[in-house]
């Protein structure tokens, strides 16, 4: 009897020990169960966000890689075009023009050959990164506001390949654009039909122009005379033409005048607050129509004429250039040029050529000695 009351107890303590062995197995098992899942959730959230970062870097890299060419063909240098930099002394090279310095320091704020402005940069793949532009200004209808009213489409368009071709030679390292800047909004003296005293070229003629630029494989930049109007609203009624690939702006700030002033007899004035709408409006613009990067030309030839420069802010979509746009002695062109343009500045500099009234007539090799070169020259 004992022996079986034994044998019993043994078999119990075998069972008991057993059941310990499984629980504690188990209890184990389920805390390395658990231990795992939590380290495959941290490795599935970093794999996540590993992969997160991967989409929006091959999204971005898409989206670079999708975006629409620019439609221009720059006029490439000569076989014999020499750099910039050989051509010029070692003064020329570290030293702006005297005429520029004006009886100050004539040190450079950038080196030769480049168009960014000190401290600017340019997150667009717009037409001023690599290149120059070379434009002809002026209205079809009149010999008084420019070249564009004195010459037939094809005999401008010879000629003003020849110009630009000029500064491709002069300068290799940036071939440039030719250009045609047509006057799309004239001011004039009289209220006119939109009584805001500005008179809008006829739609016909600005298709003309346009078709003439892209036959070319050149640029088209509409110039604005605001008359009372608002920049913004002269922005809208180009709309039409502003998206085409190939088409710019520019801004005539001398003829914004206020009510009961009259362009042409009262001095015009732009806050750069407007200029900023145009750029907003336009970097929109360039966003929801794919379309190439556009540019913003301003025009200035006195201080009052562009005011708050310091609230244009070029954008991701929009370059923005600011014209010295005044004529006569080169030598007090070139002075005012660094006071608009280079110590006043946004991004990228302008300057005007008068083939009547500037004496004398700058060559390429002369303009491009300016601090900074400019990125645009306009003759007129």
């Amino acid at each position: 009897m004992k022996k079986l009351a034994l044998l019993l107890s043994g078999v119990l303590l075998v069972f008991f020990l057993v059941a310990c062995s499984e629980n504690t197995s188990t209890n184990g098992d389920n805390e390395k169960n658990k231990e795992d899942k939590q380290s495959e959730e941290s490795t599935s959230g970093d794999k996540k966000e590993e992969t997160k970062e991967t989409d929006e870097k091959q999204e971005e890299q898409e989206k670079e890689e999708t975006k629409p060419p620019q439609p221009y063909e720059p006029l490439e240098p000569s076989e014999d075009a020499e750099p910039l930099k050989d051509k010029l002394s070692e003064e020329e090279l570290e030293q702006m023009p005297k005429a520029e310095a004006h009886g100050d320091d004539r040190t450079r704020m950038v080196p030769v050959g480049e168009t960014l402005v000190e401290g600017a940069e340019d997150k667009t793949e717009g037409p001023l990164k690599d290149h120059r532009l070379v434009a002809y200004y002026g209205h079809p209808n009149s010999t008084n506001m420019g070249i564009l009213g004195e010459m037939e489409p094809d005999a401008l368009m010879e000629k003003l390949k020849e110009q630009t071709q000029a500064y491709s030679d002069a300068d290799p390292s940036r071939p440039a654009i030719p250009t045609i800047e047509l006057i799309s909004t004239v001011a004039q003296r009289n209220p006119g039909p939109e009584g805001k005293y500005f008179h809008r070229t006829s739609p016909e003629q600005i298709d003309e122009y346009a078709e003439l630029a892209k036959e070319n494989d050149a640029l088209l930049m509409l110039d604005v005379q605001l008359g009372t109007d608002s920049v913004l609203n002269q922005v809208k009624l180009l709309e039409k033409w502003l998206k085409l690939p190939y088409v710019h702006l520019a801004i005539d700030t001398e003829f914004h005048v206020k009510e009961g002033e009259t362009p042409g007899i009262d001095l015009g004035q732009v806050n750069g607050e407007e200029v900023q709408e145009a750029v907003n409006y336009l970097t929109e613009m360039v966003e929801e129509n794919d379309l190439p990067d556009k540019i913003v030309l301003v025009h200035q030839f006195m201080d009052e004429a562009l005011t708050n420069k310091e609230a244009i802010k070029p954008t991701e979509n929009v370059e923005v250039a600011l014209n010295y746009d005044g004529w006569g002695n080169s030598d007090t062109k070139m002075s005012l040029y660094r006071k608009f343009v280079r110590n006043e500045a946004v991004q990228y500099g302008g300057f005007k050529i008068f083939y009547q009234k500037d004496e004398p007539v700058l060559s390429a090799e002369d303009v491009l000695k300016l601090d900074p070169n400019p990125a645009i020259v306009n003759y007129q």
